[in-house]
């Protein structure tokens, strides 16, 4: 049975840059106090630009490090919770099409944060079982879209942008397992209430603010660094590994305190993981693969490597991954 690898990674960030003190102008913050809790010095806003156009662009660069054709490509999934479209062409589609593929399977999911992970399970499940053998996998934000730029507590938080992935059918450096998990019953804690079956659009939702992120930070917090860490022991101890044995730790970049505490309880130095958070801010199903493919790019990530993948969002959903990143080093392009 041919096993799933990663055998490339792309990533797109959007060139307008939005630091913390442009942020001191717009609500009552300072660079000070958002350095301090969330490690975020700047992120990217997506101007004039949709999701599917962040995504598009990520996807072009992962399909032409994987030493693929496009019409190789027998699948498209994206992960997004700022979809072009409230519900439907799904953005996968409107993906799809701008990179020229028809007559394959594409389709969204919504897993929020979490949604990378996500993707690598449903294409590793779709490669195994021989309905496909070149799945591109895509998390593509724009969560400038879905903010309230006068609530200081969230607007501070997220960024714009897009990471992708071709997984393949090969004979080696496969996603070794994944691990997926949802607690419905906290959604309140995280969630965009507005726009949906339940509370319609309307201009008492639009009033009301509804139609934008809602976040109890502290509440989110103390439950996303237990549910994280307990799932990494659990993956390891699943597959008789240790942090020692891991080459480099890619955590979804959502706060630098919560990737800290997590490390701390894992005994992950510092030169073993990847942050990416002081650059793009949380870019939700983005912030893994962008945070890979930095690593990629700088040389650090090469063929061979152990990547142990974590991720905590919106539903609540969270996952770990454990894989062997199968593509070529960045400097033999």
């Amino acid at each position: 049975m041919k096993k799933a690898s990663m055998i490339s990674i792309g990533a797109y960030a959007p060139n307008t840059i939005l630091n913390n003190f442009d942020l001191e102008k717009m609500v009552e913050t300072s660079d000070e106090w958002i350095t301090k809790r969330t490690g975020i010095k700047e992120r990217r806003i997506a101007k004039n630009m949709s999701t599917s156009d962040l995504g598009y662009e990520a996807a072009k660069i992962a399909v032409n490090r994987s030493g693929l054709d496009i019409k190789d490509i027998d699948m498209l999934i994206c992960a997004t919770f700022t979809p072009d479209y409230l519900c439907m062409p799904s953005t996968a589609c409107v993906i799809a099409s701008k990179l020229g593929l028809i007559n394959i399977p594409a389709f969204d999911i919504s897993a929020a944060c979490s949604g990378f992970i996500y993707l690598l399970n449903i294409a590793k499940s779709f490669i195994q079982s021989n309905c496909a053998k070149n799945i591109l996998i895509i998390g593509a934000e724009k969560i400038s879209s879905f903010i309230d730029w006068s609530d200081r507590t969230t607007c501070i938080l997220f960024g714009d942008g897009a990471g992708a992935a071709v997984i393949s059918a090969r004979d080696e450096n496969e996603i070794i397992d994944v691990h997926l998990g949802s607690d419905g019953s906290k959604r309140e804690l995280l969630m965009i209430p507005g726009c949906g079956s339940l509370n319609p659009a309307n201009p008492n939702t639009i009033q009301n603010r509804l139609n934008f992120i809602h976040m109890k930070g502290n509440e989110v917090f103390k439950v996303a660094v237990n549910t994280l860490t307990n799932d990494v022991i659990n993956i390891l101890e699943k597959n008789n590994l240790t942090s020692d044995d891991i080459d480099f730790f890619i955590p979804h970049q959502a706060n630098l305190r919560i990737i800290q505490a997590v490390k701390d309880k894992l005994n992950i130095n510092d030169e073993k993981s990847i942050i990416t958070v002081h650059k793009y801010g949380n870019t939700s199903a983005a912030s893994i693969p962008m945070a890979i493919n930095d690593a990629y790019e700088e040389g650090k990530i090469q063929n061979g490597n152990l990547l142990l993948l974590d991720a905590f969002g919106g539903g609540f959903t969270w996952g770990s991954a454990l894989l062997k990143f199968g593509g070529i080093n960045f400097n033999q392009l």
